[in-house]
């Protein structure tokens, strides 16, 4: 008598085991709590996603991190057409500018490269000391400049 309880009690706690990893597996991501494991005494600034459409490329910017803590600063680049190939370098044709217009060249590419549709994340050393803003300039998507910029 004494096992069939044990195996009954067994039996409920896993089935009430699965029915909550059923439940927490169903919820979309949006209301899943989020915990952070970062101190609260840390100051973590969410950086504006920019967005440029020119010569049918829409080129869509986001900072990664510009933190002066940072040894790096990326940026998430996503590039969407339906008539330009996008297959040039993206180290070569982009320039980090600070505040007093000094030009930084990117660090690397990693991502795609070709096609019409084109993401990846583009790597610069970190500017020390810290501007009051910075700007970045990606030239030759679809012959045009576009330039994004974020204020510190």
């Amino acid at each position: 008598m004494k096992s069939k309880t044990i195996s009954s009690i067994v039996l409920a706690i896993a089935l009430i085991g699965v029915g909550f990893l059923i439940v927490i597996r169903e919820r979309p991501l949006s209301e899943v709590p989020l915990t952070s494991t970062t101190p609260d005494n840390i100051n973590i600034k969410k950086w504006e996603i920019k967005t440029d459409t020119q010569a049918n490329v829409t080129v869509t910017v986001t900072p990664l991190g510009l933190s002066p803590q940072s040894k790096e600063w990326k940026f998430s680049i996503v590039m969407d057409t339906h008539s330009v190939e996008l297959n040039h370098d993206i180290t070569k044709s982009s320039a980090l500018i600070d505040d007093q217009g000094k030009e930084y060249r990117p660090l690397n590419w990693e991502g795609l490269v070709g096609g019409h549709h084109r993401e990846g994340v583009l790597t610069f050393s970190r500017i020390t000391p810290a501007p009051k803003s910075v700007e970045l300039k990606i030239m030759g998507i679809g012959d045009v400049t576009r330039s994004f910029s974020w204020q510190f």
